[in-house]
């Protein structure tokens, strides 16, 4: 039978549990305990100004054997005329019962709120972490993306879930930037009057509202998309900040009004397992300065955002952040690989565009829906 979380004990344990049952595969990037906790407080998530959520766990002879989390997002809904609820933070072991207790506990919780469908696995909102990944197993997650073992779709699919949406990542060699792009690149910042930069960290505040100015209204009818208020995206943003690399990060602007963003970031799950999860031990700074050091080698980069405001969209302009792009990444060094998404997997034009510039689906993230 699942429990709610109601001590710091159990919080404690809820936290540890993806530790104890994955840590031994190498395809787990133990995130800082720090950030579990900060996701989950409901005085330091801005998420909890607007939104609900209940923490379950069920255990096994004394010890947790899995956990999930049931979200209420009432700006959701208002958004997209739903009642929709959601489940995330969902780890557990090869087992179906257990597996059943958790998401027929964050059911009934979502139920009693009057929603009608229950999806996921999303971390809360569609902005964190989403969906479970369901092929392309056998290397770690890259920043900002989720692990789970290949055994969680079938646990979830024998639970009564079935697939709402895939989500897909695709990879990109670097090799050598097609001329042709360049010249195309070049003439569509002639003809739009563009002006494309890279990040100002002396202005970040302002930096970043500037990125939620374009995300807004060139995701705005995604499927699944609401805005993040400004306190959640400001939070976002200083969580980022100490991973960006300013000169991966482009704005393209008009008589400056930004119109399009290119966000990419150094692949810190590549650093993090050497911290072990923890930036200090025994009140020294161990993890920070493993931390640190292990960055040096980060070599690969995902292309979280790439977006044009929509009265320019297919002029162009996404080629000319692209390329802008593709050659910052070989500049400053990151020749291990780049991610580009996700993207929905109904998104044909967008997934095109990327077939054509070289890029290759490798990972499919599903968001699983049970009707409540």
């Amino acid at each position: 039978m699942a429990e709610p979380v109601r001590t710091r004990r159990a919080l404690r344990d809820f936290v540890e549990l993806p530790y104890r049952l994955h840590g031994a595969d190498p395809c787990f990037v133990p995130p800082l305990r720090g950030d579990c906790r900060r996701l989950l407080d409901r005085r330091r998530n801005p998420f909890f100004a607007y939104g609900a959520a209940e923490l379950f766990t069920v255990r096994r002879a004394g010890r947790v054997a899995g956990r999930v989390v049931a979200v209420d997002n009432p700006r959701h809904n208002a958004a997209h005329q739903a009642r929709d609820g959601f489940f995330g933070q969902f780890a557990c072991v090869d087992d179906e019962p257990v597996a059943e207790a958790l998401l027929s506990a964050a059911a009934d919780w979502l139920r009693a709120r009057g929603l009608g469908t229950m999806l996921g696995p999303v971390d809360l909102t569609t902005h964190g972490e989403c969906g479970l990944q369901v092929d392309g197993f056998g290397s770690p997650p890259m920043v900002m993306m989720p692990y789970n073992p290949a055994y969680y779709p079938g646990l979830l699919e024998s639970c009564g879930l079935g697939k709402a949406k895939d989500l897909w990542t695709w990879s990109h060699e670097l090799g050598p930037l097609d001329e042709r792009l360049a010249r195309i690149a070049g003439q569509v910042r002639r003809r739009h009057g563009l002006t494309v930069r890279t990040l100002d960290m002396t202005d970040f505040d302002a930096e970043a509202l500037r990125i939620k100015h374009v995300y807004d209204r060139a995701w705005q009818h995604n499927w699944g998309f609401t805005p993040m208020t400004e306190a959640e995206f400001a939070a976002l943003a200083r969580r980022l900040r100490g991973i960006i690399d300013p000169a991966l990060i482009h704005l393209a602007e008009i008589a400056g009004e930004p119109v399009a963003v290119a966000l990419v970031l150094p692949d810190a799950n590549q650093a993090l397992p050497a911290a072990r999860g923890r930036l200090s031990s025994f009140g020294l700074p161990i993890g920070l300065i493993r931390l640190v050091l292990a960055a040096r080698r980060i070599d690969r980069t995902r292309a979280v955002l790439f977006g044009v405001v929509p009265r320019l969209q297919g002029r162009g302009i996404e080629t000319l952040l692209f390329t802008r792009a593709y050659e910052s990444i070989k500049a400053r060094g990151y020749t291990g690989g780049l991610e580009l998404g996700w993207t929905l997997e109904d998104n044909e034009a967008v997934n095109r565009y990327l077939v054509a510039g070289g890029c290759t689906h490798t990972k499919t993230y599903r968001i699983y829906q049970r009707a409540l």
